[in-house]
């Protein structure tokens, strides 16, 4: 029997390429973004449905969901992988920034998880793979409220992982590395003049050299198109496995995380960015 899977997301980017890797090994995909265009549909005519559908706002979710299961008859898996990256100084963001980016990448999984685990119990089972990051479990400077929506999404995840299996229904986190195709955003609130928070001067140094090392992490970064095959390999596993790291970046700094000391751990970030010139800069400071 032909399975069918949604993914949040799918206008550009991981999304996208997920959508396609999906409907190549032959699953039906409902492809949902806020704003639908046609091209996955011209591509794949039979195989890919586009849907409406804006994590943050849970009607378009149950009507994306109710004109997949119409159009296909089932829905066996979902992906949650909407969602963007913010990078800022977190004591010069605004609030309105902070609470947007939890709006999307931690209650829109949220949304999405209440409205498709009723129907996966009611049908005996389904696989939910969350799109997470390896800074859910590494965190790094400039990165305070984005690594907070993925330490939240692990931790929700983690505790469904347990919680579903008594209902037949498999949880799964992928956790990219840093991707070109991210969708890093600027501050939307401080493009407002009113909302516009400084960064103090004595930030300047740490900020120039972080956004350098993140431009070209010296591991490498994650290949878009292997980090699709990871989120399919994820929703195909009938295994126990939980944590499904993708990408250069991502499994060395998380096995790193796991196999150290918090002190050997954070000697290795600090050489990670930029080997010593993070923390000589800030010594010279003391």
């Amino acid at each position: 029997m032909q399975r069918t899977v949604l993914i949040t997301g799918c206008s550009t980017g991981l999304g996208n390429v997920t959508a396609k890797k999906f409907a190549k090994e032959g699953w039906n995909v409902i492809a949902t973004m806020r704003k639908p265009n046609d091209s996955l549909e011209k591509e794949f005519p039979k195989q890919i449905k586009v849907a409406a559908l804006d994590v943050t706002k849970p009607q378009t979710i149950r009507s994306a969901i109710d004109e997949g299961i119409k159009h296909f008859g089932t829905i066996n898996a979902v992906i949650n992988n909407a969602g963007y990256g913010f990078g800022a100084i977190f004591e010069a963001t605004p609030i309105e920034d902070i609470r947007a980016i939890f709006e999307t990448n931690v209650f829109g999984v949220i949304n999405v998880l209440q409205a498709i685990i009723p129907y996966f119990r009611e049908q005996g089972g389904g696989t939910i793979v969350n799109v997470s990051s390896s800074i859910g479990i590494v965190a790094a400077p400039l990165r305070a409220a984005y690594a907070s929506t993925k330490f939240a999404v692990e931790g929700l995840t983690e505790s469904l992982f347990y919680e579903l299996e008594s209902q037949n229904i498999l949880v799964r986190l992928v956790e990219p590395g840093f991707m070109t195709t991210t969708n890093f955003m600027t501050s939307p609130a401080a493009q407002h003049a009113d909302n516009e928070i400084p960064v103090p001067p004595s930030y300047k140094p740490y900020q120039s050299l972080f956004m350098t090392v993140q431009d070209a992490p010296p591991s490498g970064v994650a290949d878009v198109n292997k980090v699709a095959e990871q989120i399919y390999t994820a929703a195909c596993d009938k295994s126990d496995k939980l944590r499904y790291p993708a990408g250069p970046d991502a499994e060395m700094l998380i096995g790193i995380r796991w196999s150290k000391t918090d002190v050997d751990y954070m000697n290795e970030m600090y050489h990670f960015m930029g080997h010593s010139n993070w923390r000589n800069l800030v010594r010279d400071k003391k």
